[in-house]
């Protein structure tokens, strides 16, 4: 028996809405003010990407709620800064019950902070270069794919640069969240500026 397919539904302000982004006020605003909307800085990219891997395996609302704790643990996410964490910042981010205490995610953070630091922009461009302007936004949940050739490409050509944590998967979600491309369902109020 086939799932059955989502379509929008009408948010708490009478506007149509993607089905996720009602519900809890966390996801009404991010879905509203972040998701989807073109993310261009090193900085920016650094902070999503990171927070996907950390998502790996947990609902999303689970990094929303604790993307406070992260910023603070992961110095505003500034890869520069993050680059330079050492075995002493691994224990406290370790002992930081604010955050996902996951060694695996925290090792791949600082590693791809490292990584991102010394490519500076030629990380945003690569990431950047996966935008899809001009895709048709689906009609129902059931139109949104898990992973494209464009998030396999993405993720091996980040893998390649030494990106850990950051399989086809997490990068199609990422591809989402930074504006690559634009999963906001048909009927969806929000419109998200093409790159």
């Amino acid at each position: 028996m086939a799932a059955p397919e989502t379509g929008s539904v009408v948010g708490p302000d009478g506007r149509r809405r993607c089905p996720w982004g009602v519900g809890d006020p966390l996801y009404l605003d991010y879905h509203d003010t972040e998701w989807g909307r073109p993310v261009t800085t090193v900085h920016g990219l650094y902070e999503r990407l990171t927070l996907e891997a950390f998502q790996s395996g947990l609902a999303w609302i689970t990094i929303l709620r604790k993307r406070p704790a992260f910023r603070a643990a992961f110095a505003d996410f500034d890869p520069d800064r993050v680059a330079r964490f050492d075995d002493t910042d691994v224990q406290r981010l370790m002992a930081d019950t604010g955050i996902v205490r996951n060694r695996a995610k925290i090792d791949a953070a600082i590693n791809n902070a490292r990584v991102i630091s010394d490519w500076g922009q030629g990380f945003a461009d690569l990431v950047l270069s996966y935008a899809q302007p001009g895709r048709p936004r689906p009609n129902s949940d059931a139109e949104i794919p898990a992973v494209t050739p464009e998030s396999i490409a993405l993720s091996k050509a980040l893998k390649k640069h030494g990106i850990r944590f950051l399989g086809p998967t997490t990068a199609y979600a990422s591809m989402q969240a930074v504006g690559l491309v634009d999963d906001h369902l048909a009927d969806c109020f929000v419109m998200v500026d093409a790159n």
